[in-house]
C-alpha cells in the first residue's frame, strides 16, 4: 500500500492565526494541491497531520474519499506509527510545498529517495538544510519501516522532521532535483499570502505555457487567464461559466445577425471564440494541477464548429449578390462555406508553421470579416480570400517528387 502524509500545522508568516497549507493558489488551497499529487502518485491511504477538524480538513476528506482513497487526521507523529505498516510505501509532502506535478511525479513515482537541493539555492528559498551540502526539497518517498521508529522519539517531535531524520540515519538515497526548479517556479515552498500571490502569476504561466507560437486569439486569451484567471479561480468560477459566456455571446451573434446587423455579429463571434479559449485553458490548468475540473465547458470541436457554422451564416447574409432569375439560390453560401473548409483543410497538408495557428485562429477570421463588411465589397474580397488560400498553399507547399521511390526502382 501506498501512504501519503501531508501536514496542516505551520503557521504562515506575518499570520499567527493563518497556516501554510491552507494559502491560496488558483483558488485551491496548497494542501488539496498536495493532495492531488498525492492521488495521482497511487496512494490509498491519505493521512493529514493537523491540529484540529476544521472545514479544510472536511473539504479534503470528501475529495479524497470521492477518489476511492481511506482519510486518516491525527494531531501527533506518534499516531502515523499504526497506519504505515513495514511493508508499504510512505510519500511524505511538507507544509506549503508546491510542486509541478509533471516534475513531482517524475520524481517520486519510483523508487525510495529524499527529494534534495542544493544548500544556497534550497535555503535562500525557504527550504530546510540536510547536511553541509544539501537542503531538503520539503517531500521525500520512503519505506514504511523508517515510521516504526517514531515510536523511539518523543510524541512533540515535529512529524516531518522525525522522518527526515530517520531516513536519512536510514540511509535513504537523496535525490537532487533539477537546479532550474527554484528558479523557474516549478518547485517552490509558500510561506506567507504575499509570496502565494506571487507564485501564483508563475504557476498560472507554467500551465498555460504553449509548445508553439501562439496566434493573436490565443495570445489575448492567454493574456486574459494571467490578469483575471486569478480572480475568477479564487471567487470559484469554473470553466463552464466561462464557457456559458461563449454561448451566449454566439446566440447574440445569431441574433444580431437575424436582424440585419452581420458586422456586430462577427465581432460577438469574436468574442465567443476568446471565451472558449479562456474556458479551454482554465480547464487545462486544473487537470494538469491535479484538481478536479467538475463538469466539462461546452469548448470543445462542436462548439468551435458552432462557430464555424455561425460565421458561414453571418457572411451568406451579409452576401449582395442579389437574387434574380436565373441566379442559383445558394450562390451567397458557397464563398463562405469554401473559406471555411480551406481553413480546415490547409493546416492538415501546409507545413507546420506560425500561419497555420493563425488558419485555426477564429478570432482572426471574425474580425477580418467584421472589418470588410463595414469598409470593403465584402462578396469580392471573400472570394479574393479563398482564391489567396488557394495560391498561398500553392507557394509554400513541396512539390511531391514524381516517383516516390525513384531511388528504389530501376529500368533496364
Amino acid at each position: 500500500m501506498r501512504v501519503a502524509l501531508l501536514s496542516i500545522t505551520e503557521a504562515a508568516s506575518g499570520e499567527p492565526a493563518g497556516l501554510r497549507a491552507s494559502l491560496t493558489i488558483g483558488g485551491r488551497s496548497l494542501v488539496r494541491h498536495q493532495l492531488g499529487l498525492a492521488l495521482a502518485l497511487g496512494c490509498t491511504r491519505v493521512v493529514v497531520l493537523a491540529e484540529a477538524l476544521t472545514g479544510e480538513v472536511v473539504a479534503l476528506q470528501q475529495a479524497a474519499e470521492a477518489s476511492g482513497a481511506r482519510f486518516h487526521v491525527i494531531t501527533s507523529a506518534h499516531g502515523l506509527l499504526p497506519l504505515v505498516m513495514a511493508e508499504d510505501d510512505l510519500i511524505v509532502l511538507g507544509d506549503g510545498l508546491l510542486a509541478q506535478p509533471e516534475l513531482a511525479l517524475a520524481q517520486l513515482d519510483e523508487a525510495n529517495a529524499v527529494l534534495a537541493l542544493p544548500v544556497e539555492a534550497g535555503l535562500a528559498a525557504g527550504f530546510e538544510r540536510i547536511d553541509i551540502n544539501h537542503a531538503y526539497a520539503g517531500a521525500m518517498h520512503v519505506p514504511g519501516r523508517v515510521v516504526a521508529g517514531l515510536g523511539d522519539l518523543p510524541p512533540e517531535w515535529n512529524a516531518h522532521a522525525a522522518l527526515l531524520r530517520l531516513a536519512v540515519q536510514g540511509r535513504v538515497p537523496l535525490r537532487a532535483l533539477p537546479d532550474a526548479a527554484i528558479a523557474d517556479g516549478r518547485w517552490a515552498v509558500v510561506r506567507s499570502e504575499p509570496e502565494a500571490q506571487a507564485i501564483e502569476l508563475v504557476w498560472l504561466r507554467l500551465h498555460s505555457a504553449s509548445a508553439h507560437v501562439r496566434s493573436p486569439g490565443e495570445w489575448i486569451a492567454e493574456r486574459l487567464v494571467q490578469l483575471v484567471g486569478p480572480a475568477l479561480l479564487h471567487a470559484g468560477t469554473r470553466p463552464w461559466v466561462v464557457a456559458l459566456g461563449g454561448v451566449v455571446a454566439l446566440l447574440l451573434a445569431l441574433g444580431s445577425g437575424w436582424f440585419g446587423w452581420r458586422t456586430p455579429g462577427f465581432g460577438l463571434l469574436a468574442v465567443a471564440w476568446v471565451l472558449a479559449r479562456v474556458a479551454a485553458l482554465i480547464t487545462r490548468i486544473e487537470r494538469q494541477s491535479l484538481l478536479e475540473t467538475g463538469k466539462q465547458p461546452p469548448t470543445g470541436m462542436w462548439f468551435e464548429l458552432m462557430i464555424d457554422a455561425a460565421l458561414v451564416v453571418l457572411a451568406a447574409w451579409r452576401s449582395q449578390i442579389p437574387a434574380g432569375p436565373g441566379v442559383p439560390f445558394a450562390i451567397g453560401w458557397f464563398a463562405p462555406v469554401m473559406l471555411l473548409l480551406l481553413l480546415h483543410f490547409l493546416p492538415r497538408v501546409v507545413p507546420e508553421g506560425r500561419m497555420t495557428w493563425w488558419l485555426r485562429d477564429r478570432l482572426v477570421l471574425a474580425l477580418a470579416l467584421a472589418a470588410t463588411s463595414m469598409l470593403l465589397p465584402f462578396d469580392l474580397c471573400l472570394r479574393a480570400g479563398v482564391i489567396g488560400l488557394v495560391i498561398w498553399a500553392l507557394t509554400i507547399t513541396p512539390k511531391r517528387s514524381e516517383m516516390v521511390n525513384s531511388a528504389l526502382t530501376r529500368f533496364d
